[in-house]
């Protein structure tokens, strides 16, 4: 794939899995493909389950401070905060160096970065690691751990992080979910979800207090591998944040497009 086809394919993976993601809060949730703008919002207090993210590839500057605005008057519109996801390599070069003045100008400030990842590296080894088991999550109380690890990891509330997944079906059935336990404490999560014939990494946490030890890419690990084995799929898709950025091209992924979060002011 070219770099712009591997950043066209990350924000059409982000807006197939979080369809399925923010249905499975709420039937009623407000999903829709607008022109240039791709709403996924379940209106849950998970913050990461309320996304907007803009469509259009070779968007100019006009066009992008018009997709921007607009994105910021639907965020207005929820109950529940959230953030705008935008792919960097979708604007065109001009839109890109006029951004963080028209992110200001609708209302956004820049939450944090990440970066899109991708690649042809299925199947991968069943991976071991010396100090953990992994346990699939197909119970409330997995997935209660797994809320609560990334409730941990990334600053929310514990309540918060259960609001997105307590109760949920689709996380016990169809997504292929793994706690990494080190004696019977969790310590790390990672998640594979088929969507559009990859295998789509999602929401990988490990416990801040048991960091650099290598748990977070094992558990990833298992996550594609069984993943894999279950679908027969060969391409993986992720979206990583800064933290886990270096752990990816060991994996095997390869990053394309720069990704921004953006929050609404104030």
């Amino acid at each position: 794939m070219t770099d712009l086809a591997e950043s066209i394919e990350s924000m059409e993976q982000l807006a197939a899995v979080w369809r399925a993601m923010v249905l499975d809060r709420d039937a009623g949730a407000d999903v829709r493909d607008l022109p240039g703008i791709a709403v996924r919002w379940a209106d849950c207090r998970f913050a990461f389950w309320n996304c907007v993210t803009l469509t259009e590839v070779g968007a100019e500057s006009e066009l992008v401070g018009q997709r921007l605005s607009q994105a910021a008057d639907i965020m207005r519109s929820k109950k529940q905060p959230g953030f705008l996801w935008l792919f960097e390599d979708l604007l065109d070069g001009q839109a890109r160096s006029a951004l963080g003045a028209a992110a200001e100008r609708a209302g956004l400030q820049c939450a944090f970065p990440g970066t899109g990842m991708a690649g042809d590296l299925l199947p991968i080894p069943e991976p071991a690691h010396p100090d953990l088991t992994f346990v699939r999550v197909t119970s409330d109380e997995h997935l209660r751990a797994y809320a609560d690890l990334n409730s941990r990891a990334y600053g929310f509330p514990l309540e918060d992080g259960r609001d997105g997944l307590d109760g949920s079906r689709l996380w016990k059935n169809e997504v292929h979910a793994y706690v990494a336990m080190r004696g019977d404490v969790p310590v790390a999560c990672a998640a594979t979800v088929e969507a559009e014939g990859r295998l789509f990494v999602v929401l990988v946490a490990t416990d801040p207090q048991w960091q650099r030890r290598g748990y977070g890419e094992a558990v990833t690990r298992k996550a594609l591998h069984e993943g894999a084995r279950a679908t027969g799929l060969t391409r993986a898709t992720l979206h990583a944040t800064v933290a886990g950025a270096p752990v990816y091209p060991r994996i095997g992924f390869q990053p394309n497009s720069p990704i921004h979060f953006y929050s609404l002011q104030g």
